[in-house]
């Protein structure tokens, strides 16, 4: 231990050092993180894993890695009723008054956060969730704040812990479906901020504030970025992600400069894929045309028309495609099967610019031929790099992608609550879309209780994605 204390000093330098001793953070434990026992339900006292810490600061700051995250996504589904799209409105008076004329506006928010996650499903997010709560507390030397962590099996039992735990002042962290954050709504006239992790943006009111990787982002920074009179086309999936895109493409099409010309959707399994990208393209109806222009130049004897008829010969169809380019929301091995048969059905990368949303930042896509090009709407992985490597080091698993959210959400409630801010303080915060939160995943805000990123575009170019903007 003394070599390794000696080790310690030499890269960190003894302040630093001594600012570990302070890292005094309880957990009242009903759900456990994966360096937790199961079963204890006891104040957590963190000078039993000091040895593991120290070895990992020592790892973390002295020998650089470079690891990448997995493609696991927080939320697998979207909501059947998709709540009505709207483009950024900052001047919702009427929402901001609502909040302030609460009867609790003046409690202070209390320094004990409840976090609140289901105990079964989704068990390697939950996981993921609480080693990045955990991990933000320790990188980012929080000291005012205790976390209660509590589980629940069906709503039954979160309906229990909510009527137990709303108090004036509570803050809460959690919940993953539409259902449960549902409930979470019930409570807001109790005087409580809750942070959920659902989905569907129609759950966004009062009390409760939404953090995800929302696809309007995506799609908002892809259409400002497109050059004015883009004529873009969309092939989706028929599953939720892919609805859900469809479904929200058009008012924020609408707001931009670009066109939207054509679209198509093809099964998950991929049976009709080839159908689906000779409709988009059009390519029965240009073979037709190429076909009656071979037959017309076939009856010609001149030598013009021969020449014209040997060159086309060589064509499976005729004329360009009339977009400029191609929004492929899919992810997944069925991106990898999808994107090399649009050049088969000459939608040819070389012309038709191919783009993609958030889900494909994963460096699985980026050595694929056909994508070399294409762009995506994301964040640079430099951003988080250090996040990535230092969760791998301490947790021996490499995060899900979505670990980056609650990381940083938990920057936001130390904030509030070293700030000392009541109830109205924190609405008036959180509810100013001016003010920009550094973030992992770059800035963000929140507008009408659903955060909003200011996202990047990446261009893949030899098995890297490179920030354009």
């Amino acid at each position: 231990m003394s070599n390794l204390f000696n080790s310690l000093s030499e890269c960190l330098g003894f302040s630093q050092i001594m600012k570990l001793t302070e890292f005094k953070i309880f957990f009242a434990l009903k759900l456990i993180s994966s360096r937790f026992p199961m079963g204890v339900d006891t104040i957590y006292n963190p000078f039993a894993r000091v040895s593991i810490i120290l070895t990992f600061i020592f790892i973390v700051s002295c020998v650089p890695a470079n690891n990448q995250s997995s493609q696991n996504v927080l939320v697998e589904s979207y909501p059947e009723k998709i709540s009505e799209v709207s483009v950024i409105d900052t001047e919702n008076k009427d929402f901001l008054k609502k909040k302030q004329t609460d009867p609790f506006a003046n409690y202070l928010l209390n320094t004990e956060v409840e976090i609140i996650l289901p105990r079964y499903k989704k068990p390697n997010v939950t996981r993921n969730l609480i080693n990045a709560l955990e991990l933000s507390i320790y990188k980012k030397e929080i000291k005012k704040i205790s976390l209660n962590i509590n589980s629940y099996i069906d709503i039954k039992e979160l309906e229990k812990l909510l009527i137990e735990k709303a108090k004036p002042g509570k803050i809460f962290i959690g919940t993953l479906t539409p259902e449960s954050s549902k409930i979470v709504k019930n409570y807001c006239y109790k005087g409580i901020l809750f942070f959920s992790f659902a989905p569907d943006k129609s759950l966004a009111d009062e009390c409760v504030y939404l953090i995800n990787f929302f696809p309007e982002d995506d799609l908002i920074a892809l259409f400002n970025h497109f050059p004015e009179g883009s004529r873009i086309a969309l092939l989706f999936p028929e599953n939720a992600y892919g609805y859900y895109i469809n479904y929200i493409i058009d008012p924020i099409a609408d707001e931009s400069s670009s066109l939207i010309v054509n679209r198509a959707s093809y099964k998950e399994d991929l049976t009709n894929a080839r159908e689906a990208i000779k409709e988009l393209s059009k390519y029965e109806l240009r073979k037709y045309e190429l076909n009656r222009q071979k037959k017309i130049l076939e009856k010609k004897d001149d030598v013009i028309s021969k020449k014209a008829l040997k060159k086309i010969e060589k064509f499976e169809t005729i004329g360009e495609v009339d977009f400029t380019h191609l929004i492929l929301p899919d992810y997944s091995i069925r991106l990898l099967e999808i994107a090399p048969l649009l050049p088969f059905y000459d939608v040819d990368p070389n012309k038709v610019k191919f783009v993609g949303t958030g889900v494909w930042d994963d460096k699985i896509f980026f050595d694929e031929p056909s994508l070399q090009g294409a762009i995506f709407s994301g964040i640079d992985e430099v951003n988080r790099l250090t996040f990535l490597n230092d969760y791998e080091k301490i947790y021996q698993e490499k995060p899900i992608r979505t670990a980056t959210l609650p990381y940083d959400l938990l920057g936001i409630v130390s904030y509030i609550i070293n700030q000392k801010m009541t109830i109205a303080q924190a609405y008036d915060l959180l509810d100013n879309s001016q003010i920009k939160f550094d973030g992992i995943d770059g800035k963000f805000s929140f507008v009408e209780n659903v955060i909003f990123r200011e996202l990047d575009i990446l261009k893949i170019a030899k098995g890297s994605a490179i920030k354009l903007n």
